[in-house]
């Protein structure tokens, strides 16, 4: 492996086996799973490329804290470990631990909606986040800038709010009628783009501007850091820790899936800076849906992995090595011509399927096309973020058509080789060759919020 790429920073030191199936064996699950890869059992499945969430590997130092967790019903110690964590890492006051990300949001978002207050405004809503907007009564409104579609050309930070649009939103509806401001770090949707701490900051004058409330959707905060310091003028000398804050100083509220910049298999967090009587709001809402204050659906274990992983997320040497891998696999298909959102982001490698099945139409879903032959080639499991994903209008009923047809590739953290990365490249030079032949598909039975993960389909 060239040496300009960063080796692992860790020793394995427990395996979990993974096989190899046959191309029939694969036609025959994927058939049974409605063309919809998230129906296969993962047993079935060779490199699970699907989502970082919950599916890296924990360290020893995790594996070690979990066997002292406090199992408290209330006062856990574990949660305590947990709160101070979270308050050194943000600087905020109040500190919620919940299930998953979607947790944060259920208890967060209808929080702030009410007759008046009927949107959101974001760089890009990550799929649950518009679920829950809408779920709320209100409306998700998308305001990412230009550079984002702009798939083949270079832009250091395409997670960005579109400022000049942003100001038009707000005047538009009306500041009353904003509920909220959501930044997405890293901005998943549009590539796993990072946003810079500029952007940020101008984002946050003008919700101060307006007394609208600024929440950081940060389940990549980390990799968005990292990529700051790198790209961003001014804070290549700074750590890491002192950049998170630096954003975090920007908003009013953190939500975060810890699935994923929190290093463990479950949970999430629920934010307040010092809004108390948000907080208190927030607080009465977390007893019904998740549980008790000091434990939010996650046992002791779950929180005392956590505490140790959001401070291990945050370390230079870990993050290198990350980016690096989803770098790797990036290059490795540029060699071959395949289309991606460049550069490539934080967390996957998203495959511009769009200008990869040029001979499909977006409601004949091409991203999930090539998601789905990607399996039948090798047995890896990648993930749609296109139109099948984006759904229906809520108030129309129609599909909506998104404005990327992206195939992820979903690097799960501290998990596979370079090795294991390889392959998922050749499987795609060998599709790439072929791809004329791909064909579209069609929704055959679908549920009413989030279809993606539970609709059945059929080739055309």
């Amino acid at each position: 492996m060239d040496s300009k790429y960063a080796s692992e920073p860790y020793r394995i030191k427990m395996i979990e086996p993974i096989q190899h199936t046959t191309r029939a064996m694969r036609e025959e699950k994927l058939s049974a799973a409605g063309y919809n890869p998230f129906a296969l059992r993962s047993e079935d499945v060779y490199i699970d490329l699907l989502t970082d969430s919950g599916t890296g590997a924990m360290s020893d130092a995790q594996w070690a804290a979990m066997m002292l967790g406090d199992e408290a019903y209330a006062g856990s110690r574990s949660f305590y470990q947990l709160e101070d964590t979270v308050q050194s890492i943000t600087g905020y006051r109040y500190v919620l631990p919940v299930h998953q990300g979607r947790g944060a949001e259920h208890v967060l978002l209808p929080a702030l909606v009410n007759e008046d207050k009927r949107w959101f405004i974001s760089n890009h809503h990550f799929d649950t986040t518009r679920a829950h907007v809408e779920l709320a009564g209100a409306r998700a409104l998308d305001c990412g800038i230009e550079e984002a579609s702009q798939l083949s050309t270079y832009h250091p930070f395409k997670g960005n709010m579109d400022l000049h649009r942003l100001k038009d939103l707000i005047q538009q509806h009306g500041a009353h009628r904003i509920a909220g401001i959501i930044m997405t770090l890293t901005n998943n949707s549009v590539g796993g783009q990072p946003v810079s701490l500029a952007n940020l900051q101008a984002v946050s004058e003008l919700a101060q501007q307006h007394r609208i409330p600024l929440i950081i959707d940060g389940a990549r905060y980390a990799e968005n850091a990292f990529f700051i310091k790198q790209r961003e003028d001014g804070y290549r000398h700074q750590s890491l820790h002192a950049i998170a804050r630096a954003c975090f100083d920007t908003a009013d509220v953190f939500m975060m899936s810890a699935k994923k910049d929190g290093l463990v298999n479950i949970g999430g967090l629920l934010v307040v800076k010092d809004d108390e009587t948000l907080f208190k709001t927030l607080q009465s809402r977390v007893v019904p849906y998740e549980g008790f204050p000091t434990y939010g659906g996650l046992a002791g274990r779950d929180m005392a992995a956590l505490a140790v992983g959001l401070e291990e997320a945050l370390e230079e040497r870990y993050l290198t090595h990350r980016i690096d891998q989803v770098r790797y696999l990036a290059d490795r298909l540029s060699e071959a011509n395949i289309p991606l959102q460049t550069p490539p982001g934080g967390h996957a490698v998203f495959v511009d399927a769009k200008a990869f099945c040029e001979h499909l139409t977006a409601d004949q879903f091409p991203a999930q096309s090539l998601v789905n032959e990607l399996y039948l080639e090798a047995g890896i499991r990648a993930v749609e973020i296109g139109s099948f994903l984006l759904g229906k209008d809520p108030d129309t009923g129609l599909n909506l058509t998104a404005p990327n047809e992206f195939m992820r590739l979903t690097i799960p953290r501290r998990t596979y080789t370079y090795r294991h990365l390889d392959d998922v490249a050749e499987a795609l030079k060998s599709i790439y060759r072929r791809r004329h032949t791909l064909r579209g598909l069609k929704i055959i039975e679908e549920p009413s919020v989030l279809r993606h993960f539970t609709a059945k389909l059929s080739y055309l």
